[in-house]
């Protein structure tokens, strides 16, 4: 990344500030070695959840609370965030995140389990934003599975595409690099979304369902 890009990502991470909640949540995810969206990520998933009123969200990839305080901020006050991990542990220190946002405990639903085991029993186009921070080399399922559960006009975000400057590297070709090269490539030549890649934190890939 050149230096106007490092400035740019810089400035997108600082431009609207994290609170206490927000940041008490990022210091548990490091002290748990678990990944988290930036900052300028999580701002960008507030603002879409926000653009498209959204009342029932999807997060594959609890982690310990930061992206889901981010959805649950931009939702409807009557919206439910449900969000699936493999790790009880922390979907208990998100539980705890999300109350100290000021969330009461019905506006999430939080379900322990390999996210291709779940998803498969929610139901059909009831969601309007899928947000998908989960394993690359499940990501072309993620897809399918999102397009099932998303309602016309719903949206699917993936965290991670740019995977923190490999994505660029053509001589780069391990499994997990590779698995989202291909992501972004169907989703960008599909017929079934409009798609963006948006350049903030360590790459957004959004689509729209048609």
């Amino acid at each position: 990344m050149t230096g106007f890009g490092l400035a740019a990502a810089a400035l997108s991470d600082t431009y609207v500030g994290e609170d206490d909640a927000l940041v008490r949540a990022r210091t548990r995810a490091a002290h748990a070695g678990v990944g988290a969206i930036g900052p300028g990520g999580g701002a960008c998933l507030r603002l879409l959840a926000a653009a498209l009123g959204a009342k029932a969200v999807a997060e594959i990839g609890t982690g310990v609370g930061v992206s889901g305080i981010y959805l649950l901020r931009g939702m409807r006050p009557d919206g439910v965030l449900t969000t699936v991990d493999p790790e009880p542990d922390r979907q208990q220190l998100a539980r705890e995140a999300y109350a100290e946002a000021g969330f009461a405990a019905n506006r999430s639903r939080l379900i322990a389990g390999r996210a291709l085991e779940v998803l498969p029993r929610l139901a059909d186009r009831q969601y309007d934003l899928v947000f998908c921070d989960g394993e690359a080399a499940e990501s072309r399922e993620y897809l399918a599975e999102s397009l099932r559960l998303l309602r016309p006009g719903g949206m699917v975000c993936f965290e991670g595409v740019f995977q923190e400057g490999r994505l660029a590297d053509p001589g780069l070709r391990d499994p997990q690099t590779h698995a989202m090269r291909e992501l972004v490539r169907i989703v960008r030549e599909s017929d079934m979304v409009l798609p963006a890649l948006l350049p903030v934190s360590d790459g957004l890939l959004c689509a729209v369902k048609r």
